[in-house]
C-alpha cells in the first residue's frame, strides 16, 4: 500500500514539474513570435514619419522672356500616382517637336485646360517621372522637359490668354519607403494667389472674356471665304482695319487675343496671337514667330508674326507691319499688304526668326518659307 502511495505522489509532482515547464516555454514563445512579427511594421512606420515630407525641390516655371529657377515650399495633399496621359493625342506644330516627357506635360496641361480657369488648380503628373527623378541630375532635366512644355503649349494655343507661366510652379513630393523613392510631381501657383495674368482673377471673368471673343471668331466663320487665300486675307485685312498700335506698352492685355480682338489694342504678340487664333478655326495651317524685326529707321526690335500655309507653301505674314500709324487715317494699298503672304528672299531682309523662346529654352524649328512672295 506504501509502495503505491508513493508511486502515485511521484507521478503527481513529475507531472507538476512538467506542466510548470511547459506553461514557462509557452509563454517564452509566444514572446518570441511577438516581437519577430511587430519588428517589421515598427521600422516601417519609422521610416515612413521621417521620410514622407514633401518637396525635395520645387523648381519655379520659367518665364517666357527671363528663364529664373527658384526654389519654393509647397503643401502636403492627396494625390493620384497613377495618372497617365498617353490616351491623348495632339497634332500641333510645336508640340510634335517635343520630347516625350515634355509631351506628357502639355498634355497635362491639355487635358486640364478648363480646370486651370480656376488659376488655382493642381495639375496631377502623378509618379510618370519617378525613374527620370531617380537619375543624375533628373530634377534638372525634368525642369527643361516642364520649360519646354510651356513654352510650346503657350504658343500652340493663343487661346488659352489667361495663363501666367511666370506664376505656375512645378512640384516634386518625394516618398520613401525602405529602399523605393518614388516622386509625385503636379504644377500648381506655389505661393502665388493664382496662375492667372493680372488682369484676370477668376474663372466667371475668363468665361466672360472667352465668349466675347467667340463672338469675333463666329462673324469670321460666318464670312468664310471659298479658297484659302481669300481667308488669310479677310483675317489678314479684318485685324488690321480693327485693331490699332498699342505705343504706350502700358495697357491691359496688349500682348493677348483679348487686348487685340475685343479692346482693339495691342503690340506685334497681340496682332501675331491673333492672326493663328483664326487661322486655326479655319483650318488653315499656321504657326507664331518671334524674331527680331528691324524698322525703316534701321532701329531692330523684339518683334512677333506669323508663317501660314497656302498651296503646299509656307508664306510669311507681318499684320503689325501692315498696318502703320498714317497722318490721314488711310494706308495704301502697298503699305497694306507689304508683309503679305512674303518669300524668304523678301521677309528675311528685316525679319530675323528665332526659334529659342528663353534664354536657356529649347530651339524649335519653323516651316521653311517659299523663297519667293506668292503670286
Amino acid at each position: 500500500m506504501k509502495s503505491k502511495l508513493a508511486t502515485i505522489i511521484i507521478l503527481i509532482v513529475m507531472f507538476l514539474i512538467i506542466g510548470v515547464f511547459g506553461i514557462f516555454g509557452f509563454i517564452l514563445w509566444e514572446e518570441c513570435i511577438k516581437i519577430e512579427t511587430s519588428a517589421e511594421p515598427q521600422d516601417i512606420k519609422t521610416i515612413i514619419s521621417e521620410n514622407r515630407n514633401i518637396i525635395d525641390k520645387e523648381i519655379k516655371t520659367p518665364e517666357i522672356l527671363d528663364n529664373p529657377f527658384d526654389e519654393i515650399q509647397g503643401t502636403n495633399k492627396e494625390k493620384d500616382e497613377q495618372i497617365n496621359y498617353s490616351n491623348i493625342t495632339i497634332n500641333k506644330y510645336f508640340y510634335n517637336q517635343l520630347e516625350e516627357n515634355s509631351k506628357t506635360i502639355y498634355k497635362a496641361f491639355e487635358t486640364n485646360k478648363e480646370n486651370m480657369k480656376t488659376g488655382t488648380y493642381a495639375v496631377q503628373l502623378g509618379s510618370s517621372f519617378t525613374d527620370l527623378l531617380n537619375e543624375e541630375n533628373g530634377q534638372e532635366q525634368l525642369g527643361k522637359y516642364y520649360q519646354s512644355a510651356i513654352e510650346a503649349y503657350t504658343y500652340d494655343n493663343p487661346d488659352v490668354f489667361y495663363l501666367s507661366p511666370n506664376k505656375m510652379y512645378l512640384n516634386i513630393e518625394t516618398t520613401t519607403k525602405g529602399k523605393k523613392t518614388t516622386y509625385n510631381v503636379y504644377i500648381n501657383n506655389g505661393n502665388q494667389p493664382n496662375y492667372l495674368i493680372d488682369e484676370f482673377s477668376s474663372k466667371e471673368q475668363i468665361d466672360r472674356a472667352i465668349n466675347q471673343i467667340e463672338k469675333v471668331k463666329n462673324y469670321i466663320l460666318q464670312n468664310r471665304k471659298k479658297t484659302t487665300y481669300d481667308n488669310i486675307k479677310m483675317v489678314h485685312d479684318y485685324l488690321i482695319e480693327n485693331i490699332e498700335y498699342d505705343t504706350t506698352i502700358s495697357k491691359e492685355n496688349i500682348y493677348n487675343i483679348y487686348g487685340a480682338m475685343i479692346n482693339g489694342e495691342a503690340v506685334c504678340e497681340g496682332y501675331a496671337r491673333s492672326f493663328k487664333y483664326l487661322m486655326d478655326y479655319l483650318g488653315i495651317p499656321c504657326t507664331l514667330v518671334i524674331g527680331k524685326g528691324t524698322n525703316s529707321d534701321g532701329q531692330t526690335e523684339n518683334h512677333a508674326w506669323n508663317y501660314v500655309q497656302l498651296e503646299d507653301f509656307w508664306y510669311a505674314i507681318d499684320c503689325t507691319w501692315d498696318d502703320p500709324i498714317s497722318k490721314n487715317g488711310e494706308v495704301s494699298k502697298s503699305s497694306k499688304y507689304r508683309y503679305f503672304l512674303k518669300g524668304s528672299i523678301e521677309m528675311l531682309k528685316d525679319h530675323v526668326p528665332s526659334g529659342q523662346f528663353t534664354e536657356n529654352g529649347e530651339t524649335f524649328s519653323y516651316p521653311p518659307l517659299s523663297t519667293v512672295n506668292y503670286e
